[in-house]
This record gives C-alpha cells, sequence and structure tokens, in this order.
C-alpha cells in the first residue's frame, strides 16, 4: 500500500515551435502557488520533426511528465498521435489538452470550452440568440464554430476573404453553419448577436479594416479572440458604436482551467489577480 504521506508530484508542460511567447507557465504557475501544490509546469520548444519522439516519451512515462498543453505548430500532430482522443478533438482535428491514463494519451480540445466561459464571464446572457457571425475560416475559428453551435445559435455565418476555406467549415460543423465571402458581411450582421474576429487583424497594432455594426442586434456582443493589444482596433470600433465588447484574453485563461484540473486534481479559478499578472506581462513585453 502507499504511505499516505508520501508526496506525488506532477509535471506538466506547454509545447510549440516557437514557445517562448507562451504565457501559460505563467498562468500554471500562478495556480500551482495559490493552491499550494507541489509540481511544475515548463515550456518545451520542440521543433515539428522531433514532436512524435516527444509524444512516445510521454507515453512511456520516459519524460516524468504526466501531461500538458500542444499549441502551434503541433495541434493536429497531437490529435492523431494520441491513443484516446475525445469527439471534441476529433470533429477539430485538433488537441491542445493531453494527459496519460493507464499507459495511453487522452486528448481533448478546450479552446472552444475557454472562448465560452470566457463569454460567460464578461458578457453574461450572450447565448440567448439565434445569430452569430465568424469573420475568418483559420485554425483558430473551428472551436469557436464549434462551441457557439454547442451552445445551441442556430446560424452561424462564416465569412472569409476566400470563400471555400469557409465552406470547408460548413461542411465540417453542419447545418447550423453558412459560409460567405468577404462582400456578404453587412448583410449577415444584420440582426445578429454576436460578432467573432478569428483573423490576425489589429494584431500587434497591425491596422484592421472600418466595421459598421450598426445593424447587429442593439444588445449584440462583439469579441475577438486577440488578446494583444487587449482592446483590438475591431473592439474599439465596437465600442465606439455602443456595443458591448470581450476581450480575448480570457479565453486563453479559461482555455487553461480543465488541463490543470486533469494534471493536478483541483480546479482553479480565473480571477483578476491572474488577469492582471498576464497584463503586467503584455505590457512589459510591449
Amino acid at each position: 500500500m502507499r504511505d499516505s504521506r508520501e508526496t506525488f508530484v506532477n509535471h506538466a508542460f506547454v509545447t510549440g515551435f516557437p514557445v517562448r511567447h507562451s504565457r501559460s507557465p505563467l498562468i500554471h504557475g500562478y495556480w500551482l502557488r495559490e493552491l499550494g501544490i507541489a509540481g511544475s509546469y515548463r515550456a518545451y520548444e520542440i521543433p515539428p520533426e522531433g514532436f512524435p519522439e516527444f509524444m512516445l516519451q510521454l507515453k512511456s512515462g520516459a519524460s516524468g511528465l504526466c501531461g500538458g498543453n500542444v499549441t502551434i505548430p503541433h495541434k493536429e500532430a497531437a490529435f492523431r498521435l494520441s491513443d484516446r482522443p475525445d469527439e471534441l478533438s476529433a470533429e477539430l482535428g485538433a488537441a491542445n489538452t493531453l494527459w496519460v491514463e493507464d499507459g495511453e494519451i487522452c486528448a481533448t480540445n478546450t479552446d472552444g470550452r475557454g472562448f465560452v466561459a470566457n463569454l460567460d464571464e464578461r458578457a453574461k446572457g450572450w447565448d440567448r440568440i439565434s445569430t452569430a457571425v465568424v469573420l475568418g475560416a483559420g485554425g483558430a475559428s473551428r472551436a469557436v464554430i464549434q462551441a457557439v453551435r454547442d451552445r445551441g445559435v442556430k446560424a452561424i455565418h462564416v465569412v472569409n476573404r476566400t470563400p471555400e476555406r469557409a465552406q470547408e467549415l460548413a461542411d465540417r460543423f453542419g447545418a447550423a453553419v453558412h459560409a460567405h465571402p468577404l462582400g456578404a458581411l453587412p448583410e449577415v450582421m444584420s440582426g445578429a448577436g454576436l460578432f467573432v474576429n478569428t483573423t490576425s487583424l489589429g494584431m500587434d497594432g497591425e491596422p484592421a479594416p472600418e466595421i459598421d455594426f450598426s445593424m447587429m442586434d442593439e444588445g449584440a456582443v462583439v469579441t475577438d479572440i486577440v488578446y494583444v493589444p487587449l482592446k483590438t482596433p475591431l473592439l474599439r470600433q465596437a465600442e465606439d458604436q455602443g456595443f458591448a465588447i470581450v476581450d480575448g484574453l480570457g479565453m486563453l485563461l479559461h482555455q487553461a482551467v480543465p488541463g490543470f484540473e486533469k494534471w493536478f486534481g483541483r480546479r482553479p479559478v480565473v480571477d483578476e489577480t491572474l488577469r492582471q499578472i498576464i497584463i503586467h506581462d503584455m505590457d512589459s513585453h510591449g
């Protein structure tokens, strides 16, 4: 029998290429300290050609890691190389959270859960809508579309410069999702209750096009998955036009919760102190 006084220390990771910019170690380090848990969370920069070996080491236990997060460009490979991916990651074809159970690598994707948890926290009642508009059809839009659809939103209009990319998402996520070219944006925004930017428009001070949000429902929410800067040009435009806005930082924070609970056995809380720690880090690396 195990001695109840014995301390079992779990070690978790984030891996990507590059991964130096990741704020996940800050987030999980804060929770480990706050909850008084003996454990660690470190960044591992692994090039694509080294990722399969990293997964083998994780599965065998040779790495000494119990699980972790996967970011760009490894999310698709993490899904393919895992033994037990769940339905969420299977539909997305990508995983961002891994853990080892009974000698097998389990996988899920928490990006969508992080997205809706952020909206739940900062725009309560946002999901009492019938129509949403998603700008962009890249990899980042998948989890957003999936999560909004799973909340019961009846019509999700995906607008993209390349309509074929948007159509791929409509085919993937079913009848609720409709593909449109960029020129259809004003038409599909009419009466919509949610607008989501999943593109890099406005990131790191890049310019963003002027968007007229006035045709949306008066109680509509506008959100951006970009969080650098915290208030992107699109969010500023929407706020100036009188709409409720939600920045993208909460998505980053909330997507981290399920993984931490898996690896360390306690469910952490996203609080204002953590938010300010990340904002301070963003400002200091501006």
